[in-house]
């Protein structure tokens, strides 16, 4: 059993673990500080993060954001749009403004009509501008960087762990995990299960590599009589519609791989040659609990 460290943040079960068991403290002491600088860089619930501090207009910003931003940018290209990071009025409007407990624990309604006519499409991320440590956000865009900034923070840590303790590491913050340095014998062990009646995939993660998965199933809450989830189609605004309510990536990075997971559930019905093209080792599941693996994922379902 590798030295593992369990703990809860941002509404996720989270995980690390070393290689070395010398190692674990300093990495849980490493993992914090820059969890906790990504937080107070970026959190769309802390009135005092940078990112709610923007102003409409030309804003300094820490290299922690720019970096940020800088992953989100780059996700919004690689997905031709479908990972935004300009849906902050959108998830907002739908009641998602707070900790997904503290959303869940409360009673929301929406007005009677149309969800739509409370939220729009995004503003788009061509309309934001990043140069070197200043941004560039309209005066009618709130930004929310939920899509992009856990899988980003898994691999900052993993890598700076590596780097500075000299160790295997792997990070897991949710459904996203990275690694970094030299690997356990047989290659990281990972199970794939979305829901407790979901089949179980044992993948084995080489080192250096990630392993993400987008859902939606897991963030949810309901707004009078609607169910709704945290995953938004930028052309609408809304929470996506089918057919994929799961889908884990295999890529590189662990931001590749959660680029690669969002948009897939964004895509729909396009997400398969999107994926294929990608050529990323993909997991889907649709609506009926049904599985399709693309790209060389492990087919093999664990006892």
């Amino acid at each position: 059993m590798l030295p593992t460290y369990d703990f809860d943040l941002w509404s996720c079960e989270c995980r690390l673990v070393t290689t070395d068991v010398d190692a674990l403290a300093p990495a849980v002491q490493l993992a914090r500080e820059l969890l906790h600088e990504v937080e107070t860089a970026c959190s769309r619930f802390r009135p005092d993060s940078e990112l709610m501090r923007l102003r409409a207009g030309w804003n300094d910003v820490s290299p922690m954001l720019a970096e940020l931003l800088r992953e989100a940018l780059v996700a919004a290209w690689l997905s031709d749009g479908a990972v935004d990071p300009t849906l902050g009025r959108a998830i907002t409007g739908l009641g998602y403004d707070a900790d997904i407990a503290a959303v869940r624990s409360r009673t929301l309604s929406l007005v009677e009509a149309d969800p739509r006519d409370v939220v729009g499409p995004a503003a788009g991320w061509r309309s934001l501008r990043l140069d070197g440590h200043r941004v560039f956000r309209p005066d009618d865009v709130q930004l929310d960087l939920g899509a992009t900034a856990k899988a980003a923070a898994a691999d900052r840590v993993a890598a700076t762990v590596a780097e500075q303790l000299g160790c295997g590491v792997l990070v897991s913050l949710g459904g996203d995990v990275a690694t970094a340095g030299p690997g356990p014998r047989g290659g990281w062990q990972i199970t794939v299960q979305d829901l407790p009646t979901d089949s179980v995939h044992q993948v084995s993660l080489a080192e250096g590599a990630a392993i993400a998965t987008s859902s939606t199933m897991r963030r949810t809450w309901t707004a009078g009589e609607r169910r709704l989830h945290h995953l938004l189609d930028p052309a609408t605004g809304m929470p996506t519609r089918g057919p994929w309510r799961t889908v884990t990536v295999v890529a590189e990075d662990c931001a590749r791989a959660n680029t690669a997971t969002t948009a897939a559930i964004v895509k729909g019905d396009d997400a398969v040659e999107w994926l294929e093209g990608l050529g990323l080792p993909t997991r889907l599941v649709d609506e009926a609990g049904a599985v399709r693996t693309l790209n060389g994922f492990p087919r093999e379902v664990a006892a």
